[in-house]
C-alpha cells in the first residue's frame, strides 16, 4: 500500500469519529431504558474510539486475545457502572477515559505483542472509568438495569466493529496491513490527546 493511501486511511479514519460529540455524560441525554443506554457509548468521541480501539488492539494480538481483551473490557465496565450508580467515587474519570484514547491508540500505533493477560488488565483498569461514566447516570430501578443492558450490548457491538476493521485491514496484506492498522492507532492517540488538553 503506497504511503499516501495510508495517509488517506488515517485521514478518514478520523474524520468519521471526530464527527462525533467529544463527550456524553453526566446530563447530556436520557438515562434510563434499553433505547438511551445503548445510544449513550455511540454518541461520545471518547467512547466509541476507545471501544473499537479494544477491538482492533485485540485483532493485533490475534489468538484468545480475541475474544479475551473484549470480554475483560466489557466485565471491568460493568463493574464500574456499579460503582457509578451507588456513587463510589473513582479519581478523575474524565481523564482517565481521554487517557485510554491515548493508550489503546498508542498500543496499536507501536504493534507490539504483549503478553493476553497484560492486554487485559490495561483495556480492564480503563473500562473502569468508562463504565463509571455510563453508571453514575443510570437510575437504581429497572429502567436503569435495562439502561446498563443497552450500553453493554453497544460495547460489544463497538469492540467486533474493531474486530472487523482489523481483519478487513489484514486482507490488505500481513505486513502492509499493520501497517495500515498502526496508522489509525496512531491517529486514535493523538485524537486521545487532543481530548485530554481540551482541543476536542
Amino acid at each position: 500500500m503506497k504511503l499516501a493511501n495510508i495517509a488517506a486511511f488515517a485521514a478518514a479514519f478520523a474524520a468519521t469519529t471526530v464527527a462525533t460529540a467529544a463527550f456524553a455524560h453526566t446530563g447530556v441525554t436520557a438515562t434510563s431504558g434499553l433505547a438511551a443506554g445503548f445510544a449513550h457509548p455511540l454518541g461520545g468521541l471518547d467512547h466509541v474510539l476507545a471501544m473499537v480501539g479494544v477491538g482492533l488492539f485485540a485483532w493485533m494480538l490475534m489468538g484468545k486475545a480475541l475474544w479475551l481483551v473484549p470480554a475483560a473490557f466489557v466485565g471491568m465496565m460493568s463493574i464500574g457502572g456499579v460503582l457509578g450508580v451507588f456513587q463510589v467515587p473513582v479519581p478523575m474519570v474524565e481523564l482517565g477515559i481521554a487517557l485510554s484514547i491515548v493508550a489503546i491508540g498508542g498500543l496499536v500505533a507501536l504493534g507490539r505483542s504483549i503478553p493476553v493477560a497484560a492486554a487485559m488488565a490495561i483495556v480492564g483498569v480503563f473500562a473502569v472509568f468508562h463504565g463509571h461514566a455510563h453508571g453514575s447516570e443510570m437510575p437504581e430501578t429497572m429502567s436503569g438495569l435495562s439502561y446498563g443492558i443497552g450500553f453493554v450490548i453497544a460495547t460489544a457491538l463497538l469492540h467486533a466493529a474493531g474486530l472487523g476493521a482489523g481483519f478487513a485491514i489484514g486482507k490488505i496484506g500481513e505486513v502492509r496491513g499493520i501497517q495500515v492498522a498502526r496508522v489509525g492507532g496512531a491517529a486514535m492517540a493523538a485524537i486521545g490527546v487532543a481530548i485530554v488538553v481540551g482541543v476536542l
